[in-house]
């Protein structure tokens, strides 16, 4: 996921792609407690995308309050 697909999405798209990553960490840390998966890639790449879809939130956030 690119940081500029999610500009162009709205703040009700952005909390729900948020909700969806999130648990998808939950998911994936689960797994990987109990040797469910080996793609421990995954979860390093969910943070990431998480980190990315904060700071457009963060972003659309200063933008409106300016």
């Amino acid at each position: 996921m690119k940081a500029s697909e999610l500009r162009t999405k709205t703040q009700d798209e952005l909390n729900k792609e948020l909700l969806e990553l999130l648990r998808a960490q939950f998911s994936l840390r689960m797994q990987l407690s109990t040797q469910q998966t080996n793609k421990s890639h995954e979860l390093r790449k969910t943070r990431r995308d998480i980190a990315r879809v904060r700071t457009v939130m963060h972003e659309l956030k200063l933008k409106s309050g300016n």
